[in-house]
C-alpha cells in the first residue's frame, strides 16, 4: 500500500510540475503576440535601421550636384631663386615665382597668397539623374527586404503558435496515457495482492509509467524551447507565451464551416523584393551608360598676392610681403571627355546587361516557385482534409480495443503485454488525430502564405 501511495504521489507531482506556469499566466492571443513581435523582434529592428541607412545614402547622392567653393590662404618666408624650364608636379612641390638671377641669393623673402576657387559640374548629360534614380531604387530594395522580413517573421510566429497549440494537446494526451498506465498498475497491484497475477506485471506497469513520463518530459522541453524563441522575438518572459487553446477550437470550427477565401492577385513580398532588385540593376545599367559621357564645368577664381621683392628685383622689409598687393580673377567654361572611355563603357555595359538578365531570370524563378507552392499547398490541404476524416475512426476503434483488452486482463484472460500493446495503440491513435488536425491547419496556413493572404487566416483567431 505504501508503494502505491508513493507512486501516485510521484505521478501527481510530475503532472503538477509540467502544468506549473501555464495556469498562472493569461493566454496570449495570436494577434497580440504578432504585435509584440513586430515591435520588439531584434532582427526586424536591424532591418529597419538598414532601410534608414539607405535613405540617408540616397540623400547624400543629391549633394553630388552641389558646386565646389574652396578658400585658402598662406603666408610664407623663404628664399627666391628660380630657374627656367617646365616640370610635372609630383605631390607637394614648393614653387618660386619671380625673376631669374645669375647667383643664388638666400636673403629671406616674405609673401602671402589668398585664393577663392569655384568649380561646378553644370551638366553631365544625365549622370546626376541616373545617380538619383539608382539611389531611390536601392531604397526600394531595402524597403522590400524589410517587408519580406516582416512577412517571414509573421509566418514564423503563426507557425510557432500553432506548434504551441499542438504541443499543448500532445501534453494532455501524454498525461492521459500516464493516468491510464496508473489505472492499469492499480488493477495489477490488486490482482498481485490477491495472488491472481505475478509480481512481474507490476514491474512492467512501472516501466510503462516511466516511459510515458519520459515522453512528457520531452514534450515539455519542446514547448519551453518554443516559448523561449517566441519570447526573444516578442520581448517578454517565456512563461507568458501561453497559447490560447480556446482560439484553436474556434479556428477548427470556423475553418470547417467557412473556409478561407484565397486571393491569388496580391503580389507576394518575395516577388516584390526580386522585382525591386531587377529595377535596381536596370538603374545601374542606366548609370553606367551615363557615367562615360562628357562633363561640362563652370570654373572661377579670384586671388591676391603680395611679396617683399619689388618689381625692380630689389629686396625690402619682410613686413612688405604681407597684405595683398596684386589681385586677379579668372572665369571659364570647360568640357572634359576621355576618348578611351568609349571602350570602358562598352565592356562595362555588356557586364551590366548580363546582370540585368540574371535579375530578370530570378524574378521568373521566384514566380515559378510561388506557383509551385500554391499548387502543392492546395493538394496538401485536400490530403489533410481526407486524413482528418479518417483518423477519428482509428481513435474510436483503438479506444474500444483498449477497454476490451483491459477488461479481459482484469478477468485473467490475457497477459499484461497485450494490454500495453492496446494502450500504446490508443495513445498513438490520439497522437495521430492531433497531428492530423494540426497538419490540416499547417496545410491551410502554407496555402495562404503562398498566396500572400495571411490576413484571412488571422481573422479566424479574432
Amino acid at each position: 500500500m505504501f508503494q502505491k501511495l508513493v507512486l501516485m504521489g510521484h505521478v501527481l507531482l510530475c503532472c503538477s510540475f509540467f502544468s506549473y506556469g501555464q495556469e498562472s499566466h493569461v493566454p496570449i492571443k495570436l494577434n497580440q503576440l504578432l504585435s509584440s513581435v513586430t515591435q520588439h523582434a531584434p532582427s526586424l529592428r536591424t532591418d529597419y535601421v538598414r532601410t534608414q541607412v539607405q535613405k540617408a545614402r540616397a540623400a547624400e547622392v543629391k549633394n553630388n550636384r552641389l558646386p565646389s567653393l574652396q578658400l585658402s590662404y598662406q603666408a610664407d618666408v623663404g628664399s627666391n631663386n628660380n630657374v627656367p624650364g617646365p616640370y610635372f608636379g609630383f605631390g607637394l612641390v614648393p614653387t618660386n615665382n619671380g625673376g631669374i638671377r645669375a647667383d643664388n641669393k638666400y636673403q629671406a623673402v616674405s609673401s602671402n597668397l589668398g585664393i577663392a576657387a569655384f568649380q561646378w559640374e553644370v551638366y553631365n548629360f544625365g549622370q546626376f539623374n541616373a545617380q538619383d534614380q539608382l539611389a531611390q531604387a536601392e531604397v526600394a530594395v531595402e524597403n522590400r527586404r524589410f517587408e519580406q522580413s516582416k512577412y517571414d517573421l509573421q509566418s514564423f510566429t503563426i507557425y510557432s503558435y500553432l506548434q504551441l497549440l499542438k504541443l499543448h494537446d500532445l501534453i494532455e494526451i501524454q498525461s492521459r496515457s500516464i493516468a491510464r498506465n496508473q489505472e492499469i498498475r492499480q488493477s495489477i497491484f490488486a490482482l498481485v495482492k490477491s495472488g491472481i497475477r505475478a509480481g512481474v506485471d507490476t514491474s512492467m506497469a512501472d516501466a510503462e509509467i516511466s516511459r510515458s513520463q519520459l515522453g512528457l518530459i520531452e514534450l515539455d522541453n519542446q514547448q519551453q524551447q518554443l516559448q523561449i524563441q517566441l519570447a526573444t522575438l516578442a520581448g517578454m518572459p517565456p512563461a507568458q507565451i501561453v497559447a490560447d487553446t480556446t482560439a484553436e477550437k474556434i479556428l477548427f470550427e470556423q475553418v470547417k464551416n467557412a473556409p478561407i477565401e484565397l486571393d491569388g492577385g496580391r503580389q507576394h513580398p518575395m516577388i516584390a523584393y526580386y522585382n525591386a532588385l531587377f529595377d535596381k540593376t536596370k538603374m545601374e545599367e542606366k548609370l553606367v551608360a551615363n557615367s562615360y559621357r562628357p562633363k561640362l564645368f563652370l570654373s572661377g577664381a579670384v586671388w591676391g598676392r603680395a611679396s617683399s621683392v619689388h618689381s625692380d628685383n630689389s629686396y625690402s622689409s619682410l613686413a612688405d610681403g604681407f597684405g595683398l598687393q596684386r589681385a586677379n580673377y579668372l572665369v571659364g567654361l570647360g568640357i572634359n571627355y576621355n576618348l578611351f572611355d568609349l571602350r570602358r563603357k562598352k565592356v562595362k555595359l555588356n557586364t551590366q546587361r548580363l546582370m540585368v538578365d540574371e535579375a530578370g531570370q530570378k524574378v521568373q524563378e521566384q514566380q515559378a516557385n510561388i506557383a509551385m507552392n500554391i499548387a502543392q499547398s492546395t493538394t496538401e490541404v485536400a490530403t489533410a482534409e481526407r486524413r482528418l476524416k479518417e483518423i477519428p475512426r482509428q481513435t474510436k476503434a483503438a479506444n474500444a480495443a483498449y477497454r476490451q483488452k483491459f477488461s479481459l486482463y482484469k478477468n485473467g484472460l490475457i497477459d499484461i503485454v497485450e494490454v500495453n500493446v492496446a494502450q500504446n495503440m490508443l495513445n498513438q491513435a490520439e497522437r495521430d488525430y492531433i497531428t492530423a488536425k494540426y497538419n490540416y491547419y499547417l496545410a491551410l496556413f502554407h496555402q495562404v502564405v503562398a498566396q500572400n493572404n495571411v490576413d484571412g487566416f488571422l481573422q479566424l483567431f479574432n
